[in-house]
């Protein structure tokens, strides 16, 4: 498996409960599969969906005009139900092992192989590729949701980290943006020498998505696949080599704070917006959300990919949603409508510029690549050309509630360990959770 565009991962990453496990396995055969079909009027039926809360701080009126539209095309009813992130997953569980499951869900990307394994979700495969959309899925997006060969997990929106730099502050320090590892090395230092009173870069040691750009940069992996089984590659020499530089720039080379070494991504949020940091590795989703909270800072911040090591980019975490729908829905004809609806077009568009996110579909994220937006177009550009993630098991879910790859950064930068020390510590703590 390669590091770009492979799966991704969503925010949330929780171990699947057994009863879920109960349920059934993701091999049976294909049982249970959406079909295409239907005559197109589904007058009187109602379609129940469960939509994660916060993501578009304006998803009410955006549905009930889906809701309209929906209606317009099959004459049945949406029944929208936003579920809170934060407890979602449980209730996914509880309605799995229940039974009582809605036809059509939002599933984080790191749930979908999860749900898939457990037997609840429905095989879209067929229904992508009769619609014609199997060349036009985002490739980490459709991965993501592919498990044994059957995609599970439709791609909706997905987001990627890069590089939000104070403008004013290159300028003034006549600075170019850094294309090599070498250049980010001296663009940090010429920042450090020319603002000591600015932290240069952050170094964030509680943000696990920071330093994966460097493994994957230098070559390495975060866990390799060999038929059934997982291994962590936290420990290769590729992989080592990247934490160390990412790390170095804050021991060797003194460019970042010790207060970075528990920062969480708010916390370098918080630092950038309040002027204390130069750059800082991101998500999409932020500049406008710094505009919005430093309005000051207008005009005054910029976008740039994470350089590789030598030439092109390195890998940046992807990280978004899909839509599935669920093996107990009895509407599955109705509920690929409502899917195709959401996912492609005109709403897909619109969701992805409300939620701050990137559009599941191919075609539509190489018209945002094109923009000549400085705050859109390097992170397009970054998802399209080195969009990466993590191994697509529910085990790495496990593995990421257990915090090894912070709790690895911060016993490097606090000096407690060395780079062989910590990535060793952390490969075995991987292994013993991929052994399970």
């Amino acid at each position: 498996m390669t590091r770009v565009s492979r799966a991704l991962s969503g925010a949330l990453t929780l171990g699947l409960v057994l009863g879920v496990a109960a349920c059934g396995s993701g091999d049976d055969g294909g049982s249970g599969g959406a079909t295409a079909g239907g005559d197109g009027d589904w007058s009187g039926q109602t379609l129940t969906v469960w939509i994660m809360e916060g993501t578009n701080p304006d998803a009410g009126p955006f549905f009930d005009e889906v809701a309209t539209a929906f209606e317009e095309e099959t004459g049945a009813t949406l029944d929208v139900q936003f579920q809170p992130w934060a407890s979602a997953h449980d209730k996914f569980t509880t309605a799995m092992a229940g039974g009582t499951t809605p036809d059509v869900a939002e599933v984080g990307t790191t749930w979908t192989p999860e749900f898939a394994e457990a037997g609840a979700l429905a095989d879209l495969t067929d229904l992508v590729a009769d619609a014609g959309l199997d060349d036009d899925l985002v490739a980490g997006l459709q991965e993501a949701g592919t498990v044994d060969g059957s995609l599970y997990g439709m791609p909706w929106y997905a987001g990627v980290r890069a590089f939000v730099y104070r403008t004013d502050l290159f300028e003034q320090a006549g600075l170019e943006v850094p294309t090599t590892w070498d250049e980010l090395r001296e663009t940090a230092l010429a920042l450090k020498a020319a603002y000591p009173d600015t932290t240069a870069w952050p170094i964030a040691g509680d943000s696990q998505y920071g330093v994966m750009p460097f493994v994957w940069g230098a070559g390495g992996e975060m866990a390799t696949l060999d038929g059934d089984t997982w291994t962590s590659g936290i420990d290769s020499d590729e992989a080592r080599e990247g934490i160390a530089f990412y790390t170095g720039m804050a021991l060797d080379e003194g460019v970042s704070t010790a207060a970075a070494t528990t920062w969480k991504e708010t916390d370098l949020l918080k630092a950038f917006e309040q002027g204390q940091a130069a750059m800082m590795i991101t998500g999409s989703w932020t500049p406008k959300t710094i505009l919005t909270d430093a309005p000051d800072l207008e005009g005054k911040i910029g976008a740039f990919p994470i350089p590789g090591q030598t030439e092109g980019l390195s890998g940046s975490f992807l990280g978004g949603s899909h839509l599935g729908i669920f093996n107990e829905s009895d509407q599955q004809d109705l509920a690929w409508e409502f899917v195709r609806l959401m996912t492609t077009g005109e709403f897909a568009e619109r969701w992805a510029q409300e939620a701050n996110y990137f559009p599941g579909q191919a075609s539509l994220l190489d018209a945002a690549a094109e923009s000549d937006d400085p705050l859109v177009a390097p992170f397009a550009r970054q998802m399209v050309e080195a969009g990466a993630s993590l191994p697509v098991t529910p085990l790495y879910g496990e593995i990421q509630g257990k915090k090894t790859v912070e709790t690895m950064l911060q016993s490097i930068l606090s000096g407690k360990q060395t780079v062989e020390e910590a990535t060793t510590t952390a490969a075995e703590d991987m292994n013993a959770t991929f052994e399970q």
